[in-house]
């Protein structure tokens, strides 16, 4: 089995399904889209005196370690995550991976 990694990818409500649209165009196999809220300090906004967390996407891609580079690229462009409070991804490695028979073929790249 070739090493994996998973990529967290946190955007604005709305922009979950650019980036998964992202990172298939990019070699991954699939993704998952989550719903969630902000919590941070800097996420708290007032309407009428209530506070009001924003709804955030939160796009899962496990992908061979040699495509992160390439994936997590587009996905900074595509979320425009160089932007101030567009969101934030990460790299986290995995260590075991079952239920997946297609991580085991290599991926036609997409382009």
């Amino acid at each position: 089995m070739p090493h994996t990694a998973l990529i967290v990818s946190i955007v604005r409500k709305g922009w979950g399904s650019l980036v998964l649209e992202a990172t298939l165009k990019s070699g991954a196999r699939g993704g998952t889209v989550l719903f969630g809220r902000g919590a941070g300090i800097n996420e708290q906004e007032k309407i009428f005196g209530m506070s009001i967390e924003p709804e955030k996407e939160i796009v899962l891609t496990v992908a061979r370690s040699d495509l992160i580079d390439t994936i997590l690229d587009e996905i900074v462009r595509t979320a425009q995550l160089n932007d101030t409070g567009r969101g934030i991804a990460f790299v986290v490695p995995v260590e075991k991976l079952v239920g997946v028979a297609h991580f085991m073929k290599q991926a036609p790249h997409r382009r």
